[in-house]
């Protein structure tokens, strides 16, 4: 802007500013609404999904925010001195990171987590100037980029205050790293890790704690542990893991889904 005619920069700056309003905005909208699964085969390759729910939309018979948002999906590259980072599957637009992977390191999505001490009260604390707390989108970006291991990124994922809870779904490239953190605000208070030699070869979140039964209306746990079993580890491919993910009730229409293979 600094070889432009002073009105036109005062234009630019404004229309800048706008856009970059409308994307922080979306930025922490984006940061509410999840479901995850996490699983590991034969061959230690390291598999994930999530989906994103809203507003149902009568007339089309379908969630409006969900179709929506399938057109923006985008796949994502962060370089640094021409070197990746990380790789996102992500919304464009939304500076947080819904997912990613960080090459021979460790693969990250997360999760909304319903508590009576949500989301609302972290905002609240948030907007009142307590600033200790990140955002859990702005956290995973942050781990994603920084963080230098599995045991690392485990350790900010479970140990950073966050302004919601949330559930992270972590896993690494080596036999046996793979979690789901369950967090409050202010704790871990579970990490469920994967465990090879006493049969927890797959480890699963659908928004709910795992030691309580998930809402009857939105049980998915239930059939997609079914529906894993039958598989077994040694048939989990690629093609087994979409026919999980497309079973009903594990899909349904409140889900959007992004598959990732490491």
């Amino acid at each position: 802007l600094q070889n432009k005619p002073p009105v036109l920069r005062v234009l630019l700056s404004s229309i800048y500013a706008v856009v970059l309003n409308k994307i922080w905005f979306f930025s922490l909208a984006v940061c509410a609404f999840r479901l995850y699964s996490f699983m590991k085969d034969t061959e230690g390759q390291k598999l994930q999904c999530h989906s994103v729910f809203h507003r149902w939309d009568v007339k089309n018979n379908s969630w409006t925010v969900t179709r929506e948002l399938k057109p923006t999906v985008v796949n994502l590259d962060f370089q640094r001195n021409n070197k990746t980072v990380f790789r996102s599957t992500n919304f464009a637009g939304y500076i947080g990171m819904v997912s990613g992977v960080k090459p021979d390191l460790f693969t990250l999505t997360m999760n909304e987590r319903f508590s009576l001490d949500g989301g609302y009260i972290g905002i609240f604390e948030w907007f009142l100037g307590r600033r200790d707390g990140m955002w859990m989108g702005f956290l995973t970006r942050s781990v994603l980029e920084n963080a230098t291991s599995y045991q690392d990124a485990k350790d900010k994922l479970a140990k950073t205050r966050l302004l919601a809870p949330a559930y992270f779904i972590l896993g690494g490239k080596n036999s046996g790293e793979g979690c789901v953190i369950t967090r409050s605000r202010t704790a871990a208070l579970d990490i469920w890790d994967l465990d090879i030699k006493k049969g927890t070869w797959y480890v699963i979140e659908t928004n709910y704690d795992r030691w309580k039964p998930p809402l009857v209306l939105d049980n998915r746990r239930t059939p997609a542990m079914k529906c894993l079993n039958q598989t077994s580890q040694e048939n989990i491919s690629l093609p087994t893991i979409y026919d999980v993910l497309s079973t009903k009730p594990v899909l349904n229409k409140v889900m959007l889904l992004f598959l990732q293979k490491v």
